[in-house]
């Protein structure tokens, strides 16, 4: 199925015209719009008119997520404030939030990236949509929502947590699809079973599952426990949110919508374009984007891209599934957590020393962080009223900076390995 076929299907040279033709006029909007970008391109010496095939792209300075936070909120806005329909938000190293605003026409492209995301894996208008996704600043839930009722479907907002009435929404509502992260539908799963609900008494067809990585080994066990076709799609927010690529029902890579985003894989520490087949970052350039364009934007996510023309008859290339990142950022239910972050909220605390340590675990499908941290002064923990304030205060500035609950653990002084070169803050037991 397709929700917009002419431009799904579209003959590669085309796509190319297009895409060049775009990234001319992108290229001329940011410097008319952005004095970030006009200065960037000024330095490298390039205008528009010296655009003249789309591998110029490379010419062009690459925008990293540190260029966003330099210029918090809207430095990088390429609209007045006024023609700003809707803003969104994702957490950044210190606390302050990667700030991004959406145009009307903005958001219309959004809907239509998201609908034909929706469409390739085979949702239509007879299909009622659970998503559980947090709704807010977050992007997925609002990109999500949008793009599903733009094909008809049914679509119900029911955020994320209270799992059990999840649950029992799915079997009320005769939910077909569902949305939410990876590890959250294998936990709903779980809380199904320990209901006594069977699977025969739902009806979930299909599952539309992003914002955090799912391995093969993942996708198959939510197919078992919810008998769903499980699916992933990609985005993030400095570019739309949702929708940016998605597979089709073939799930042999993730077509990305190529009429509004232009990608590279470069190397990630030369910075070179690699060609094509090769395994590198990816790079997305929009081509359309009003409030806030993004110029060779690095996604410090690492894949493959195939410009082979899929057997579904999508010509848009397909991006294989992020086999890391190439920065230490982790993520941890679908929220994006720097060591960073953790470190401002630690350091200067009283009764804390510098030493901390990250441990990650997967328990019953649900990622987990606990945060050990060195007393300065042992005899502290002899007094439990004492500990267990401190312990509740550091988790609650955690929260605040992190968006999600973590353990924290107040441990013996020097008992946190000291490293002599860099220190080897995170522990990830997900995969042992």
């Amino acid at each position: 199925m397709f929700f917009q076929k002419e431009i799904e299907t579209m003959p590669r040279n085309k796509l190319e015209e297009l895409q060049l033709e775009r990234l001319k006029w992108m290229v001329g909007y940011c410097y008319d719009n952005v004095p970030f970008y006009q200065k960037r391109l000024k330095d490298a010496g390039i205008t528009a008119d010296k655009i003249k095939c789309l591998s110029d792209l490379q010419y062009i300075p690459l925008t990293t997520k540190e260029d966003i936070r330099d210029n918090y909120p809207f430095g990088l806005f390429a609209k007045p404030m006024k023609e700003i329909t809707r803003l969104h938000a994702s957490s950044g190293t210190t606390g302050k939030p990667t700030v991004v605003g959406y145009t009307k026409r903005d958001l219309e492209n959004w809907s239509d990236c998201v609908a034909r995301v929706c469409m390739a894996v085979g949702v239509t208008d007879e299909d009622i949509v659970q998503i559980a996704f947090g709704y807010g600043l977050f992007t997925g839930a609002l990109g999500l929502h949008y793009g599903l009722e733009k094909i008809g479907a049914t679509v119900i907002p029911a955020s994320s947590g209270n799992t059990q009435k999840q649950v029992m929404l799915l079997k009320d509502f005769g939910v077909t699809a569902l949305v939410s992260t990876p590890s959250y539908g294998l936990y709903m799963s779980e809380v199904a079973k320990e209901q006594g609900i069977s699977l025969d008494e739902l009806k979930l067809k299909t599952g539309l599952f992003g914002s955090e990585g799912c391995t093969p080994e993942m996708r198959t066990q939510i197919e078992k426990a919810f008998h769903v076709f499980a699916t992933d799609n990609y985005g993030m927010s400095e570019l739309m949110g949702p929708g940016v690529s998605g597979e089709c029902y073939l799930r042999c890579g993730m077509h990305i919508n190529e009429d509004h985003f232009l990608p590279e894989i470069i190397n990630s520490n030369t910075k070179e374009v690699l060609d094509k087949g090769e395994t590198g970052e990816l790079v997305i350039t929009t081509i359309t984007k009003e409030g806030i364009p993004m110029l060779r934007y690095r996604t410090k996510d690492i894949t493959r891209l195939n410009y082979d023309t899929c057997a579904c008859g999508r010509t848009h290339v397909r991006m294989d599934k992020i086999k890391g990142r190439s920065d230490d950022m982790l993520k941890i239910r679908g929220v994006n957590v720097f060591p960073s972050q953790i470190e401002s909220v630690l350091v200067g605390l009283e009764h804390i020393g510098p030493h901390y340590q990250l441990i990650i675990r997967r328990e019953g499908f649900m990622d987990t962080l606990e945060v050990q941290v060195e007393l300065i002064d042992s005899s502290l923990l002899e007094q439990y009223g004492k500990l267990e304030k401190l312990q509740n205060d550091i988790s609650a500035k955690l929260r605040t900076v992190l968006g999600i609950d973590s353990k924290v653990s107040l441990v013996e002084p020097k008992s946190i390995e000291r490293f002599q070169g860099k220190a080897k803050r995170i522990i990830d037991l997900r995969n042992k």
